[in-house]
């Protein structure tokens, strides 16, 4: 999974944002139920790179609505 950006994530229509939100938690909460299960991931720093974009998202959010108020 690509790394976002965040001048891509700006770039992004708030559809498109909440939707890749969406996906990203969805992602994390299958690695972690893997993890717990006792698998061993290919990628253990995905889960670190996740939840930062999934950061990054909120961020750009809680930036909108602050400047629309």
């Amino acid at each position: 999974m690509p790394i976002l950006r965040m001048r891509d994530i700006r770039a992004m229509s708030p559809e498109e944002r909440r939707r890749r939100l969406n996906e990203l938690r969805a992602e994390l909460m299958k690695l972690r139920a893997m993890v717990k299960a006792g698998g061993a991931l290919e990628n253990p720093s995905q889960i670190r790179e996740i939840r930062r974009a999934i950061a990054r998202l909120l961020t750009v959010e809680n930036e909108e609505r602050r400047r629309a108020k």
